[in-house]
C-alpha cells in the first residue's frame, strides 16, 4: 500500500517500477549498475476517484503520455534503493498538487465599525486638505 494522503492511497500493482542505467558521468561503476528508476504510473487504470483522475489528466505535466501514464525518471543518487524513494515521493507530490481543490472565496462585508472608522478616516483626510488652501487675510 502507497499512501498518499490521509484519504489517498495506491496498491502496489498500480505502480510499475523498473531499474534502468543512470545517464551522465559516474565513473567505472556507472556501466554496470543499474541505479536510475523509472517510475509507471497508470492513470487510467488506476483505484482513485473518477474526479481525481481527471485532474491529473488534464494537469499540464510533460510527463503524462497520450495513454494517460504517468513516467517519473529518479536518476539523482547513487543508490537503487535512494532513487526509488525519491520517486514515490514525486508521485505523492504529483498526486497531492494535482487533486488539490482551493475553497471556493465567498464574498463578506465589511462590519460596521469598520465602515464607520472608514468613514471618520475619510473626513479627517478631507478636513487636513481643506486647511491646505491659500489664506485669505
Amino acid at each position: 500500500m502507497i499512501f498518499i494522503s490521509h484519504n489517498i492511497s495506491l496498491d502496489d500493482h498500480e505502480v510499475e517500477l523498473n531499474a534502468i542505467r543512470a545517464q551522465g558521468a559516474g565513473g567505472q561503476n556507472v556501466n554496470k549498475v543499474s541505479s536510475a528508476i523509472h517510475l509507471r504510473f497508470n492513470i487510467r487504470a488506476s483505484s482513485l476517484s473518477d474526479s481525481q483522475k481527471q485532474r491529473l489528466l488534464t494537469s499540464k505535466d510533460s510527463r503524462i503520455n497520450k495513454e494517460g501514464v504517468l513516467i517519473i525518471k529518479a536518476q539523482q543518487f547513487r543508490t537503487q534503493e535512494k532513487n526509488k524513494t525519491d520517486a514515490f515521493e514525486r508521485l505523492q507530490q504529483f498526486i497531492i498538487n494535482a487533486t488539490h481543490v482551493n475553497k471556493t472565496r465567498r464574498l463578506s462585508k465589511p462590519s460596521k465599525n469598520a465602515r464607520r472608522k472608514r468613514m471618520d478616516q475619510k473626513t479627517q483626510r478631507g478636513r487636513t486638505k481643506s486647511l491646505r488652501g491659500k489664506v485669505d487675510f
